[in-house]
């Protein structure tokens, strides 16, 4: 079926599969709420589809044995011409009918998120869910507006639990957070004088842009008067400092109103995310490395931690593996492209952490939380 065959992902369809192809990539990323996959063949024999590569088809992809995505077929595109034959295959994971399709019921009041995976994901597919928190983690609600895709009301319970919705490459639906307790997989290393380098490329972007040195967080926020005075005697205020830049002297303040914080630590909870997500905005590692799997051997996935050694961009540290992307082009070979991000702040409450002797986190002397009436 192919000219000059590369054995590399198995695409697998209807108990029919596939692994030789003259181009793929795969990609992954926890920002992204669906990942996707493009598949390409190119010969000048007579090739005929088979009937169950069809649109909107359940599909895996597993790389030497080990499954890097469970979904469906998005759209395929069979090309014949004096050339030659194309076909190019295209999907994403299970995630896809989420983000595509309207929550199934109009409007509810006060969900939770048990009511989301019971009412909203589970109509729209058999998904085995797995919820990586204290049950303590998973009791504030959410009110679902007409319009809204089955994904954004998953996100939005989610988030406001302080936690983060993905799909496993198994297909599994995960609503947790990040384990920042597991070792890094690999060691990335760019020196002057090239010896042990193993990066193809790496770069490093720093931006001010959305990055604030001061988050205030007002919930339950009261109503006011024709004077301008608050009626309400009670309203609650969080303010979370990044300590990295009021140290530079840089004062970029920003204030939320979050009527949805009912308590104390429910504002704490959102200006903390707030604050992190604002981190991450400011720093991102992309880098180009040959093959598809880390030191350890395990397949680049997002959620692992890395190693960073670069001389050039003054780096030594960990760093979390936020999106990446398998990928074979005839140009460059087996490649995976990485996009790294600070380490331990994405998602800091979304799962309970053990504490281990040894060093402590960096990151924790640089966020200060200052609590207000």
């Amino acid at each position: 079926m192919l000219n000059e065959p590369v054995p590399s992902i198995r695409l697998s369809i209807g108990g029919l599969a596939h692994e030789t192809w003259d181009g793929w990539s795969v990609e992954s990323d926890l920002l992204t709420p669906s990942d996707a996959f493009e598949l390409e063949i190119h010969t000048k024999k007579g090739t005929r589809l088979p009937k169950v590569v069809a649109e909107g088809a359940p599909c895996s992809l597993t790389l030497d044995g080990d499954r890097v995505l469970t979904g469906q077929v998005d759209e395929f595109e069979h090309d014949v011409s004096r050339r030659g034959i194309s076909i190019r295959i295209n999907g994403r994971d299970r995630a896809a009918p989420l983000v595509d399709c309207s929550a199934p019921f109009v409007s509810m009041r006060e969900a939770s998120l048990a009511q989301i995976l019971d009412q909203v994901v589970k109509p729209l597919g058999a998904y085995q869910v797995e919820i990586r928190a204290d049950q303590a983690k998973t009791r504030r609600r959410i009110q679902i507006e007409p319009g809204q895709t089955a994904w954004e009301a998953l996100l939005q319970v989610s988030e406001a639990n302080g936690l983060w919705p993905w799909v496993e490459p198994d297909g599994r639906l995960v609503i947790g957070g990040p384990d920042y307790t597991t070792p890094p997989v690999g060691v990335l290393i760019l020196r002057e004088d090239g010896v042990g380098n193993n990066v193809e490329r790496l770069s490093v972007t720093r931006s001010i842009a959305n990055r604030y040195s001061q988050i205030t967080v007002l919930g339950q926020h009261g109503q006011y008067d024709n004077d301008g005075l608050d009626t309400k005697r009670s309203h609650l205020r969080s303010v979370i400092q990044d300590e990295t830049l009021s140290r530079r002297g840089i004062f970029r303040p920003k204030v939320v109103i979050d009527s949805s914080s009912e308590n104390q630590d429910m504002a704490t909870t959102r200006a903390r995310k707030l604050l992190a997500d604002s981190r991450l905005e400011g720093f991102e590692i992309r880098a180009i490395v040959k093959g598809h799997r880390a030191d350890n051997g395990q397949v680049w996935s997002p959620g692992q931690r890395v190693v960073v050694r670069s001389e050039p961009h003054e780096l030594n540290d960990t760093y979390f593996l936020m999106a990446r992307t398998l990928r074979l082009t005839r140009s460059e070979g087996e490649i995976t492209e990485l996009r790294l991000r600070e380490d331990k702040m994405w998602v800091l409450d979304g799962n309970k952490v053990k504490k281990h002797k040894g060093k402590s986190n960096p990151d924790a002397a640089l966020i200060e939380i200052i609590r207000g009436a």
